[in-house]
């Protein structure tokens, strides 16, 4: 169970500390986490409820973690199933319930920055194994950034899809993953592109010597 899930025994979310005012029950004083009570007795108006409220502003922290708008929708409806699903965890003598929301969307967040961080070093392995099989000197021509002019008359002898993508891998640094959201095409195609346009570098490359 990881340390910030917000239903671990024992684990108080983030500004669990704030008082109630005086005089008010818990969650009179919280309505957020009347609200998780009433959806986890099955409330399914109390839980259109709590997204409406609470939606803008967990996309907000979530945001600032993810840096990316699609991801980040992404993430919030994930986190809202989980709040179906798990919101009988939540203990309103920990904490708010906006608190114990924010500690759940900050989770779920961080896994996803790390699970995408996993696949951009999976495509970038996976680039460097299919570059290999293209030979070591014509790899190492193109990722020298000081190469004569033979390799800038090779590029440019090749499709403007194929070129590019590879002046992003080897010129810029990017990742194949990186490269087809840039260029809003499927990674299949970058990768495929990529491997074409090697092969003709290569074979151009040989033909000039």
């Amino acid at each position: 169970m990881s340390p910030d899930d917000p239903t671990a025994p024992g684990h108080g979310p983030p500004g669990g500390g704030i008082p109630a005012p005086a005089g008010g029950t818990a969650t009179a004083a919280d309505p957020s986490g009347d609200l998780l009570l009433r959806i986890a007795d099955g409330d399914r108006a109390a839980f259109e409820e709590l997204f409406v409220a609470q939606s803008r502003i967990l996309m907000a922290v979530i945001l600032r973690i993810v840096r990316s708008q699609s991801l980040a929708e992404e993430v919030l409806q994930e986190c809202f199933t989980e709040v179906w699903t798990r919101c009988a965890g939540f203990d309103p003598a920990r904490g708010t319930g906006r608190a114990w929301l924010i500690t759940l969307c900050r989770r779920r967040a961080i896994d996803c920055v790390r699970s995408v961080q996993a696949q951009q070093d999976r495509d970038l392995a996976d680039g460097l194994r299919s570059s290999a099989g293209m030979g070591e000197q014509v790899e190492q021509t193109v990722i020298d950034k000081s190469e004569s002019d033979r390799t800038v008359t090779a590029l440019k002898i090749l499709p403007e899809e194929q070129a590019q993508p590879i002046v992003m891998a080897f010129y810029q640094g990017m990742t194949h993953a990186q490269i087809s959201e840039r260029l809003k095409v499927p990674l299949g195609t970058i990768k495929s592109r990529i491997r074409d346009g090697m092969k003709k570098l290569r074979e151009e490359l040989e033909a000039s010597r």
